[in-house]
């Protein structure tokens, strides 16, 4: 029953946000850019919610027991990553006043390409939004619902239709207050359950600060061995790339950098959001350990799925009930800061890239709006019950490596406009962008059989360049025409 209170008080609060900022804010400029009055600094800490999601929540103090702390070389990375997004796509996409930012494509190579990237957006950030948004009804329903007999689809449908009531009417003018209300509780549901496992180690601040020093997981680096995936050069470009394409070629994560007033402010954002990415994945990093380390002072058996460490910790009993309503809080917070912001870009993709709703009169706009946001709803919670039958991996690799097939083509798609000025074919670019991602799992399979090799999240890097590589094979001539 706390838990069920717990929930509720919280999508009470999400509501009253929702009912403030969407007063006599049903416009179709409220729900795709916030009518660009967004606060840079509102926009920022909301989006580090948005970022971190349920995934990270559960994953990455798991991820210590099979690969360390070696994800920091990707955190390292996703910095980098940023800066490249503050300076070289946000300009862009303020200069051409984009609502939808595959608009570019259609500027500067053709409406085929236009249509081609978002495509590839909206089946990304779907399978994304589901894999992200399954972990956390997985939880929800193994520990808390599940003694009430509630079956896993039911939460699924539940779920989505919680984000769909409070964004369907404002959507991104919402969002960024909605999500910052659900990134402080995050981030605050993060630090005390690390203050309630230090209380239960009992072994003082300086005795912490030893124990994750010698622990056998604490290793950040890895430099000798180039056949591993944890190794630091394909870690840390990975995570460039990753940004680049799951932040500056997203739209779910730039339409709210669009919100906001101008350029400036975008990149202060930028910086700001960047930045704080380092320090929030070291504490989940050193929870893993600190929980590792309590595990074998308990001498608990833990679970096969690393997934499954914090969850069982926080739901039987051994970090206190206080423990197990901040974990409910962390987790309902990250999934509806990432899913909510999800499924408002979706929508915004379809109705500008798909629709072209611009040229309908504002009326109609905000009819066939409501019921794309409605049909994707539905969507999203059908892909989440088929995440469920699927499910065989952590959660955070998963959607990595769908990240590395779907986002591998938009990647060598701007590649191609920003870094030439040569025209290509229009009508071929959607046979190379899935020819490209087609390629690279055949690659996969063989280069594993041949030779022992797997390929990481070097998929990505190797997926774009496939496209771009075919794109320069069908250009024609140079582009005389300044180029966007």
């Amino acid at each position: 029953m706390m838990i069920l209170a717990t929930i509720t008080c919280y999508f009470t609060a999400l509501l009253l946000i929702s009912r403030i900022t969407g007063y006599k804010s049903d416009s179709n400029a409220a729900f795709f850019k916030g009518e660009n009055k967004s606060p840079w600094y509102v926009v920022s800490f909301g989006m580090i919610g948005a970022s971190i999601s349920g995934v990270t929540f559960i994953s990455v103090p798991g991820m210590v027991r099979g690969m360390d702390m070696t994800y920091l070389q990707t955190v390292f990375g996703f910095f980098f990553g940023y800066m490249i997004v503050a300076h070289v796509l946000l300009p862009l996409y303020y200069r051409l006043n984009l609502t939808s930012i595959y608009g570019y494509l259609g500027t500067r190579i053709g409406i085929r390409s236009y249509r081609t990237g978002s495509f590839f957006f909206l089946l990304s950030r779907m399978l994304g939004t589901a894999a992200k948004l399954y972990l956390v009804c997985l939880i929800l329903h193994t520990y808390v619902f599940q003694e009430l007999h509630v079956p896993f689809w039911v939460i699924a449908v539940g779920s989505v239709t919680l984000v769909w009531i409070y964004t369907h009417k404002s959507g991104i003018k919402t969002i960024v207050w909605t999500d910052t209300l659900q990134t402080f509780c995050l981030i605050a549901a993060l630090l005390f359950i690390i203050y309630f496992t230090i209380q239960k180690l009992d072994i003082g601040f300086n005795g912490i600060i030893q124990a994750i020093q010698e622990s056998e997981h604490s290793r950040i680096f890895v430099f000798d061995d180039w056949i591993s995936r944890q190794n630091f050069f394909k870690q840390f470009f990975s995570g460039i790339f990753i940004v680049i394409v799951m932040t500056g070629l997203d739209q779910d994560m730039m339409q709210k950098n669009l919100s906001c007033r101008n350029l400036h402010e975008a990149k202060k954002n930028m910086y700001c959001y960047g930045f704080s990415f380092i320090p929030l994945n070291f504490l989940f990093l050193c929870l893993g350990i600190l929980l590792l380390a309590l595990a074998g002072k308990m001498q608990l058996e833990l679970p096969a799925m690393n997934d499954d460490i914090l969850p069982m910790f926080a739901t039987q009993g051994y970090l206190g009930q206080a423990v197990l309503v901040l974990f409910t809080i962390g987790i309902i917070a990250a999934a509806f800061s990432n899913s909510d912001s999800a499924l408002t870009a979706m929508t915004t993709s379809v109705c500008i890239d798909l629709l072209n709703t611009g040229k309908n009169t504002e009326e109609i706009s905000r009819r066939k709006r409501k019921i794309v946001h409605l049909l994707l709803s539905a969507l999203l919670a059908f892909f989440i019950c088929l995440v469920e039958m699927l499910n065989n991996k952590s959660v955070i690799d998963a959607i990595y490596i769908i990240a590395s097939y779907t986002y591998g083509p938009l990647l060598g798609m701007f590649a191609f406009g920003l870094f030439t000025r040569k025209h290509t074919n229009d009508r071929l670019v959607p046979f190379i962008a899935i020819a490209s991602p087609l390629f690279c799992y055949i690659a996969d399979w063989w280069v594993n059989k041949e030779f022992g090799y797997k390929f990481g999240y070097e998929l990505l890097m190797l997926n774009g360049a496939l496209t771009f590589a075919g794109l320069m094979a069908l250009s024609t001539k140079e582009n005389r025409l300044k180029t966007p």
